[in-house]
């Protein structure tokens, strides 16, 4: 039984650092130029400032997505330990359940940073 625990955790795993190393991959190779692009038409401004409009666009984008993998891995222990809580005493269900709001919260965090960031560029 942990054999195959083991073997699972290693292949989600192995998954995740597939897909974040594409995005990367993604994201280094197509954003420097369609921003860039993008930004010296539109707006008529130098190739600098396109530059730091990249960093400061994948800034944003880092944070909201880094708050919402870590809700969810947040809600995912938290989660399961609190409905095994509740089916050994329901009464204690609210008390639980705030727990995971309080997981929750993180993706709020990310979203808010990620306006903050977005506003300054």
């Amino acid at each position: 039984m942990v054999d195959v625990r083991k073997r699972f955790a290693g292949r989600v795993g192995t998954s995740l650092l597939v897909v974040v190393a594409i995005m990367a991959v993604v994201m280094v190779v197509g954003t420097p130029r369609v921003s860039a692009q993008e930004a010296t038409q539109n707006a008529g401004i130098t190739a600098e400032q396109a530059k730091v409009q990249q960093y400061g666009l994948m800034a944003a984008a880092i944070a909201f997505g880094l708050g919402a993998i870590g809700a969810g891995i947040a809600i995912a222990n938290v989660g399961a330990a609190a409905m095994g809580a509740i089916g050994e005493k329901p009464e204690i269900a609210s008390q639980a359940l705030i727990f995971i709001a309080l997981a929750e919260g993180l993706v709020v965090f990310g979203f808010i940073t990620a306006l903050m960031i977005l506003g300054k560029i």
